[in-house]
């Protein structure tokens, strides 16, 4: 297997430290974004949607996606169960994810993208040009700002998000909070759930990759 990544970007990371919690190791080969490369023929003919994270898998496939690659890792390797042991939690992972994705990591994505001047004309991923808007990176810059609040109520009283157990949930809040700091948002003060899970979150190692 082959793992096609880019080390500042969220989404990469986010599979990183999912490899990382299940104690594998899987080659990486570095793309760099910053310069380009992602829009080059080479790299679209391994991902003709110009994004990572991808992962090659052994007998050529290739998945294009943070849910697809975690996905299959989770199947080919279920020890950490990292996205649920049984239905429910299955479920209740699968729920975390996505409003930790769609209003927290998306909603930074959409600030960033349309405020950033080095992504001018790219204020979405993949193969075609699209024009910043000034009110969506406000609109954005808004919505993580609400995020936090509702990532403290989605905390709550237990060590991680699923409970007792860390899960992929965990790891994805863990970027939305670090990925924050690119818009300059900071955990607000009165956040003291998100505020001490975050401290335990970046002692693990997985948190340096």
């Amino acid at each position: 297997m082959r793992f096609y990544d880019f080390q500042p970007a969220p989404s990469p990371r986010r599979v990183r430290m999912f490899i990382a919690e299940k104690g594998i190791d899987i080659p990486s080969v570095a793309v760099d974004l910053r310069n380009g490369e992602h829009l080059q023929p080479e790299f679209l003919a391994v991902n003709p949607f110009a994004t990572v994270p991808v992962l090659e898998l052994d007998d050529g496939t290739r998945l294009t996606t943070t849910a697809g690659c975690r996905a299959y890792i989770e199947s080919a390797h279920p020890t950490p169960s990292l996205l649920g042991s049984n239905a429910a939690e299955c479920g209740r992972i699968a729920d975390l994810i996505w409003h930790i994705e769609f209003n927290g990591i998306m909603a930074i994505a959409e600030c960033l993208r349309n405020s950033a001047k080095g992504m001018r004309d790219r204020a979405l991923p993949g193969t075609v040009n699209y024009a910043q808007i000034t009110e969506l990176a406000e609109r954005g810059r808004s919505r993580a700002g609400r995020f936090f609040e509702v990532l403290d109520d989605l905390i709550g009283d237990d060590p991680f998000l699923n409970g007792e157990r860390l899960s992929a949930a965990d790891i994805d809040a863990f970027v939305f909070v670090e990925f924050a700091k690119w818009i300059k948002a900071e955990t607000p003060t009165n956040c003291d759930r998100v505020i001490n899970w975050h401290q335990r979150m970046a002692e693990r190692p997985s948190a340096d990759l």
